[in-house]
């Protein structure tokens, strides 16, 4: 059972925290700039997911899903609309791949001066060979690196963040005027959902008992929280314009010594693999029918992603993530409410 639980955390865990996260850029956009009130927005969004966690998993059991489709299908009973739906978020998936590519490149570029080509075709190459294990790769993978990842993200929040911010937080961050707070943290959440849902799917074999998916759901809820908390506050000891860095937790890590730039290179480098093989795995999943297309069709995500990863990781975590947020709250407001 513990194994079962550990497992799949893991995999979830791994695919939440992609380089958007890591980074900080995620945190930044969607809860930094609102000051005090981005705290709550982290526990809404944080919450939401938790809640996506439980559903999903549920609803798969209840009603034998075998894939994203049929899971879609609950939701949409017209074909017409189903095809346009799954097509869409079919592309999501693969266009946030290509942001972890790129985050993968951007972050070679930023720290070694590397040209980020370089870069991304390392990430490229590696997906590729997880790939071709399909769900176990992705499985093993994830519970094997998350762990060194959560537990390198809260050593380096314990060395960074002082005291002070915490318990003088209203001193350092004013509160936001705007409600849109509230509207980002909930796009935060919904987005996601549409990068976990098919990952939800493909553990369906190891979440299949209801005690089990509980204590994932609260698990995963907590861990969110914690470690969203930890790039927060992380952000709030950056001394430059926050809008021009592409990973500004990285800059504060580069800031305190060499030591801890490697270290939390090694998070940036590890959270982007975790979650670009879950997204790319996701997507082969939902798109392939046979083992004969499996290989080109992950030649094709992978040799594709290195060439968009030109248009730059930032640009494409401002200019995407949001836009996705909005089909993604259709999603989980049909999840929230659905009984079956």
């Amino acid at each position: 059972m513990v194994i079962r639980i550990l497992k799949a955390l893991f995999v979830i865990i791994g695919t939440l925290i992609g380089a958007g996260f890591a980074s900080g850029q995620e945190i930044y956009i969607f809860f930094y700039k609102y000051g005090i009130q981005g705290i709550l927005g982290i526990m809404i969004s944080s919450l939401l997911l938790g809640i996506v966690v439980y559903k999903v998993p549920k609803i798969c059991k209840n009603n034998e899903m075998k894939n994203y489709r049929d899971f879609l299908n609950i939701f949409v009973r017209n074909e017409k609309q189903l095809n346009i739906i799954n097509t869409i978020i079919n592309i999501f998936i693969l266009i946030s791949f290509y942001i972890m590519i790129a985050g993968f490149g951007a972050y070679f570029e930023q720290q070694f001066g590397v040209n980020s080509l370089i870069g991304s075709s390392i990430l490229a190459i590696i997906c590729y060979f997880v790939f071709l294990k399909d769900v176990s790769g992705l499985i093993k993978i994830n519970q094997f690196i998350v762990p060194i990842l959560i537990g390198s993200l809260f050593m380096i929040g314990i060395h960074v963040i002082e005291v002070k911010y915490i318990f003088q937080i209203s001193n350092y961050l004013l509160p936001n005027t705007s409600w849109k707070w509230i509207l980002d943290s909930i796009l935060y959440g919904s987005y996601n959902t549409i990068l976990l849902i098919p990952v939800l799917i493909a553990l369906r074999n190891l979440i299949n008992h209801k005690k089990e998916n509980i204590i994932i759901a609260i698990l995963t809820t907590i861990f969110v929280i914690l470690l969203s908390l930890i790039i927060f506050f992380m952000l709030m000891k950056i001394d430059v314009n926050i809008e021009n860095l592409e990973m500004p937790a990285v800059y504060i890590a580069s800031k305190i010594s060499e030591i801890w730039k490697y270290i939390y290179g090694f998070i940036i480098l590890s959270a982007i693999l975790t979650t670009s093989v879950s997204l790319g795995t996701s997507f082969l999943e939902n798109v392939v029918n046979t083992k004969k297309h499996y290989k080109p069709y992950a030649i094709f995500i992978c040799i594709s992603a290195v060439i968009i990863s030109k248009i730059g990781f930032s640009n494409l975590v401002n200019l995407l993530y949001p836009i996705f947020g909005y089909i993604g709250l259709i999603q989980i407001i049909k999840i929230v409410t659905i009984k079956k």
